[in-house]
């Protein structure tokens, strides 16, 4: 079994001010898969759960607010994990442009 992927994203927004952000524009992740779609997008106090599907997969994740970075974890089907690497370097080089 792999590891999820793991990422933290710097931020300056304080925790109220990244959940704004988050909640705002969570569904642009969607679009970064062909066909992407979110799914069962749930707050849990300071923690967003969502599902995206895109090309026959299903990825579970979910983010983490925290005063100076959001934590974000993807849980990967067997079929992306083998692009596990290239999913954590995209989403640390364009995940701060989510929060904007």
């Amino acid at each position: 079994m792999h590891q999820p992927v793991e990422v933290d994203i710097p931020h300056k927004l304080g925790r109220a001010g990244v959940r704004q952000r988050i909640d705002g524009g969570i569904d642009k992740l969607a679009g970064m898969i062909p066909g992407g779609v979110m799914h069962d997008k749930r707050w849990d106090g300071d923690t967003l759960h969502f599902t995206v599907s895109g090309m026959g997969q299903t990825i579970k994740a979910r983010c983490e607010m925290h005063d100076a970075h959001v934590h974000a974890v993807l849980d990967l089907p067997p079929m992306l994990a083998m692009f596990a690497n290239k999913i954590r370097e995209k989403l640390g080089r364009d995940g701060p442009a989510l929060l904007k």
